[in-house]
C-alpha cells in the first residue's frame, strides 16, 4: 500500500496545480498499478488525484489486484484546505473480496469518523485500508501521535484490521509523521509505526501478518460484542423540549 495522493505530493499551491497532477481513473498511475498487480499476484491500493467529471479533482484511493481495478474510491471527509482543491466524494467506503480478504477503502481523514469505520465493519470489512499524510504536529514529550492512537482505537472498537501507509519527509515545509502502521482487530499494533517517537522519518516498507478469520470475531470475552451490543436507537439526538410558558404568558 501506498501513501494518500503517493504520486503526486499534497501541498498545492491551487485548484491549477492540483489540476495538472490529476490523472483519469486509467491514467498512468493506475496502469503501472494493474501492471505490478499482475506481475506480483498482489493486491495494490494506493491514493491519488483523480479527474472527475466537469473539471473538478477528487483525493482518491484505488485498489487493484490481478491486473484490475477493483474499486476506486473517493474521500469524503476532507481536511483543512483539501476543500479548496478537492470536491468530497458522497458514498460510503467500499468492501470487496479480495485474496487477502474483505477489504474497505478509506483516505486518511476518513478514519478518524467511527461512523466511518463502523460502516465499513458492517459491510462485513476484515480490512481497512487507509493511504494518509499525517502532517507532524506539535505533542507532548512521549505521546504518541494522536493520529496512530486513533487508528489503533478504530481498530479495537469495531474489531477490524486496519492498515495504514503515511507520507514521510518534508514536502514544501509540510513535515510528515511517517507512520505506516499495521493494526490487529484487537486494537494492537503488528508493525509500525514506521518512524519511532523521536527519529526523522524516512522511508520504510512494513510487514505483518493477519488473519482474516479474527475480524470477523466480534466478541469481547464471553459476555460482549462490539456489535451486538450496540443500542442504536438511543444514539438519535434527543427532541428539543419546548419550554413550558411561564405566568402571564
Amino acid at each position: 500500500m501506498l501513501p494518500e495522493l503517493a504520486v503526486c505530493g499534497y501541498v498545492f499551491d491551487d485548484a491549477a496545480e492540483v489540476w495538472a497532477a490529476a490523472e483519469d481513473l486509467d491514467g498512468p498511475t493506475v496502469r503501472v498499478l494493474q501492471e505490478l498487480s499482475r506481475e506480483l499476484g498482489c493486491v495494490l491500493v494506493c491514493g491519488f488525484a483523480e479527474r472527475g467529471e466537469g473539471g473538478v479533482v477528487h483525493n482518491s484511493a484505488v485498489l487493484v489486484e490481478d491486473g484490475e481495478v477493483r474499486v476506486c474510491y473517493r474521500k469524503v471527509h476532507l481536511w483543512d484546505r483539501e476543500a479548496e482543491l478537492f470536491v468530497p466524494g458522497d458514498a460510503p467506503p467500499p468492501v470487496v473480496d479480495t485474496a487477502v480478504g474483505r477489504v474497505a477503502v478509506m483516505v486518511c481523514y476518513d478514519l478518524e469518523f467511527p461512523e466511518w469505520v463502523r460502516l465499513a465493519a458492517q459491510a462485513g470489512a476484515e480490512i481497512v485500508a487507509a493511504p494518509v499524510n499525517w502532517p507532524l504536529l506539535p505533542r507532548p514529550a512521549g505521546e504518541r501521535a494522536l493520529e496512530v492512537v486513533k487508528a489503533q482505537a478504530a481498530a479495537g472498537t469495531y474489531r477490524v484490521h486496519v492498515v495504514v501507509a503515511d507520507r514521510c519527509g518534508r514536502e514544501r515545509g509540510v513535515d510528515w509523521i511517517g507512520g505506516s502502521l499495521v493494526c490487529a482487530s484487537s486494537g494492537y499494533l503488528l508493525a509500525g509505526p514506521a518512524t519511532p517517537d523521536g527519529a526523522v522519518a524516512a522511508p520504510a516498507v512494513l510487514t505483518a501478518e493477519l488473519d482474516p478469520v479474527e475480524a470477523r470475531d466480534k466478541s469481547l470475552g464471553p459476555r460482549n460484542d462490539a456489535m451486538r451490543d450496540r443500542r442504536p436507537h438511543l444514539y438519535a439526538a434527543p427532541a428539543r423540549r419546548s419550554r413550558a410558558p411561564g405566568p402571564g404568558r
